[in-house]
């Protein structure tokens, strides 16, 4: 296994994306970059989870050391929409019943920045939902608390287990980082 011999900053506060990176076997410190998670309007929702990784790395540029930071934004896409994190129960149940019985695609942006040089990619994921029931999206809301996830869900969650019917892609993608492009870029560092 090679991985870079210098400290390794994952600036997120996802645990899912602290979990991933743990199980591939870096080693690595975390911070939280203070940033607003907003874009254009005018920018293609294909762009947007790169630019908010970028965005997120950005923050650290100033003060860089030796470090290697990571950073990452997940959207889920829905008839070419960005649904984000919901705000409320009400939001939440919302886009589930949005997804319910549909596909959508799940974009991750990941920046990955040193002082000499900087690394941005993206992957994608198509997810298709069976059918869900209300009442099922009402349980999921109420006891999973999906307050922090794009799209108000995470595939590693009941929801996932129960309404996902396929996924096309990277599942690790769907939760939040796509670790095999992270570990590819980090080894080739």
């Amino acid at each position: 296994m090679s991985i870079p011999n210098r400290p390794l900053v994952l600036a997120s506060s996802s645990p899912r994306r602290q979990y991933l990176m743990k199980e591939a076997g870096f080693t690595f410190t975390l911070e939280k970059p203070d940033v607003e998670e907003t874009f254009p309007d005018s920018l293609p929702v294909e762009q947007v989870a790169r630019y908010l990784a970028e965005k997120k790395a950005e923050y650290f540029r100033p003060t860089m050391k030796d470090e290697i930071i990571v950073t990452a934004d997940t959207v889920v896409i829905i008839n070419n929409t960005i649904i984000n994190k919901p705000q409320d129960r009400a939001e939440a149940i919302g886009m589930l019943t949005m997804l319910s019985g549909k596909t959508h695609r799940v974009m991750t942006g990941v920046c990955i920045i040193s002082k000499e040089k900087e690394q941005t990619f993206d992957d994608t994921t198509e997810v298709t939902f069976q059918t869900l029931t209300p009442e099922e999206i009402a349980y999921y809301v109420d006891h999973h608390k999906p307050y922090d996830k794009a799209g108000a869900y995470g595939a590693q969650d009941w929801i996932g287990m129960v309404a996902i019917e396929k996924i096309v892609g990277s599942y690790f993608n769907v939760m939040g980082l796509p670790i095999h492009k992270v570990y590819q870029y980090l080894s080739r560092w």
